[in-house]
């Protein structure tokens, strides 16, 4: 029996390749890996060699980028550029002596792709960058990219530098929930104040996508000659997000925009109204006969447009309640459903309080005698 279930599980993969392949080819798309990921429910809607290991190139700054501002939620040190820290390649052409703030780093990681804003962030946060490195493999582990392994805080080629189109979306789609690092690469340009020497730079983002696409909100390029052209992206669109990823696309940017058109013409959020909607639920033995209700938005579901229909909403929401209420107290609960499978939720919270009625006749009495 479990073969059999082994054997049928095996089958659903291959299936799923060969679609995900076919699209491919009906796409054309030129990447030797890809993976489109719908960030709201943490679903795979197209891969291609999405679980292979490559080089990821400068797309590892997105980690980089990431520990450096999750550092910076503690406090935000003053970085001073040393020797150490000088790197080949893409650059922020930081000089030594140079002195600004741990955030400008990752502004200039992200822009400008720096390097030496790399190395500078890993030898700030660590005592090498091999020490550097074990800290990028725990977040990656903690995130759950299973087949990553980070060496360089930058993404210069190394044998044992490697990640996949899959790790990669959960990494972004990780770090879209850090609200400094969406500020930083929806830009397609920021300025950044050096300390030493006072001046302040703009450094103009790689990601063309922000420009190329309407609905894109950020990503990260890389490129080396053994990588070939890499890139990570995000857009939202109608209340989804998606992550895409390629490695080794002669044609990326086309690549990221016919992905997207095809995600977002075949899936929607599902549309929740509940903040606008009056509840009320009755009260006994309260001051008052019953208390307003209120929800804030419900998370946001994604589903494929077919299966919007078969969506189910209810409303739980107790025949009373027994005073005293707190303001804000959580009472009940707005549930959408599919298939019998909670999709989504939004408590339902008391709006204000309910005294007890003799506590309630009590403060009146209480008035009266004062007037």
């Amino acid at each position: 029996m479990k073969r059999a279930i082994g054997l049928v599980l095996i089958f659903a993969l291959i299936i799923f390749n060969m679609n995900t392949t076919a699209c491919a080819e009906e796409l054309s798309i030129s990447a030797q890996a890809y993976v489109l990921y719908c960030v709201e429910n943490d679903t795979v809607i197209l891969q291609k060699n999405g679980s292979d290991r490559m080089k990821p190139a400068s797309t590892t700054k997105i980690m980089t980028t990431l520990l450096a501002l999750e550092k910076c939620e503690e406090n935000d040190p003053i970085v001073e550029f040393e020797d150490c820290m000088i790197s080949e390649g893409s650059s922020m052409y930081l000089k030594v002596g140079d002195s600004l703030h741990l955030s400008d780093l990752a502004t200039g990681m992200m822009m400008a792709s720096g390097n030496d804003a790399a190395n500078a962030t890993a030898l700030t946060l660590a005592d090498s960058v091999e020490d550097f490195s074990i800290l990028m493999n725990k977040r990656a582990d903690e995130i759950g990219m299973e087949n990553t392994h980070f060496v360089t805080p930058s993404g210069l080629d190394d044998d044992n530098h490697y990640s996949t189109a899959l790790d990669m979306a959960k990494l972004m789609s990780v770090a879209l929930e850090n609200e400094r690092f969406c500020e930083i690469t929806k830009n397609t340009a920021m300025e950044v104040e050096f300390l030493t020497p006072r001046k302040q730079v703009t450094y103009s983002n790689h990601n063309r996508l922000l420009s190329l696409y309407e609905h894109c909100i950020g990503g990260k390029t890389g490129y080396t000659k053994s990588a070939g052209r890499c890139l990570v992206s995000a857009s939202r669109k109608d209340g989804v997000t998606l992550v895409c990823v390629t490695f080794n696309a002669p044609s990326d940017w086309n690549d990221h925009i016919s992905l997207y058109d095809y995600g977002f013409e075949r899936y929607s959020a599902v549309k929740t109204d509940d903040e606008n909607n009056r509840y009320t639920c009755n009260v006994v033995g309260g001051a008052v006969d019953e208390v307003a209700l209120y929800c804030k938005k419900a998370p946001t579901a994604v589903l494929e447009n077919e299966d919007i229909d078969k969506v189910t909403r209810t409303v739980y929401i107790p025949k009373f309640l027994y005073a005293p209420i707190k303001a804000g107290q959580s009472v009940g609960m707005v549930t959408y459903e599919m298939d019998g499978k909670v999709i989504t939720q939004t408590p339902l919270y008391a709006s204000v309080e309910v005294l007890r009625e003799q506590e309630g006749n009590s403060i009146k009495e209480f008035f009266k005698k004062l007037f």
